[in-house]
């Protein structure tokens, strides 16, 4: 009886140690801190956006066929009342990232994005989807022109589709942001900004005041302006009841 006593306390030592190495090797820290139940659901979009190519393993990927079944989540559960987006990608699928920035922008309740690191490329339209957008002082956002990739056939016919998918994009962002469409297409046109490239590389607060981000801010800028358009749509919903 004390052998199987001891053999239990044993392998639940073994156990708990397992569990201590695994946190460590993920997390770099022994506790996780928990975090009380919140009305307010954080989503992040990291790496590079994965569409209908899979990428290769080394790469740091956001999959949008894990996201778009998360936002219909979100949507849904009544318990959540706002959403925000944290957005540290260098772009990726177009298709991919136009279809997570048309799923965010139709969710009916409050959304707020924070561009942290870099939005680059595609990540440029979901950073704008959301009712209200920050950027770090020192992130940046690339905005170029679509590209080719060795995936589609150069003939007359392919470069009419990526002119249209580029006007998608162009679209999207000037109908979600402040930033006139001339404007746009002179960053996204604009020559000798990128090294062997065309494009423009803006920082923090040059997003603001081409009226692409709404404003410079972090975390707490977030969280009072979720807070605030929370608290607007509940007193909206207050005054249909009545």
């Amino acid at each position: 009886m004390e052998k199987d006593i001891d053999k239990k306390e044993e392998q639940d030592e073994e156990k708990n140690s397992s569990s201590l190495v695994q946190k460590i090797q993920q997390l770099g820290q022994t506790n996780i801190p928990q975090a009380p139940e919140s009305n307010i659901h954080v989503l992040t979009i990291i790496g590079q956006i994965e569409g209908h190519i899979q990428l290769p393993p080394q790469n740091k990927t956001t999959k949008y066929e894990h996201l778009l079944p998360q936002l219909i989540a979100i949507e849904q559960n009544p318990k959540i009342e706002g959403l925000v987006i944290l957005l540290n990608t260098v772009g990726g699928d177009v298709e991919a990232g136009l279809a997570l920035s048309e799923m965010i922008t139709s969710i009916s309740k409050p959304t707020v994005s924070i561009v942290l690191g870099g939005g680059h490329s595609i990540g440029v339209p979901i950073a704008v989807a959301t009712d209200y957008s920050f950027i770090a002082p020192t992130a940046t956002m690339t905005i170029h022109p679509v590209r080719l990739t060795g995936l589609v056939i150069g003939v007359p016919q392919t470069f009419e589709y990526l002119d249209k998918m580029q006007d998608r994009v162009i679209n999207f962002v000037i109908s979600h942001s402040n930033i006139k469409e001339q404007q746009f297409k002179d960053l996204m046109f604009a020559k000798g900004n990128l090294t062997r490239d065309i494009g423009t590389n803006i920082v923090g607060r040059e997003a603001v005041e081409y009226g692409l981000i709404n404003r410079v801010g972090g975390v707490k800028e977030a969280m009072e302006k979720m807070n605030e358009l929370i608290s607007n749509q509940k007193g909206q919903t207050e005054q249909v009841i009545q």
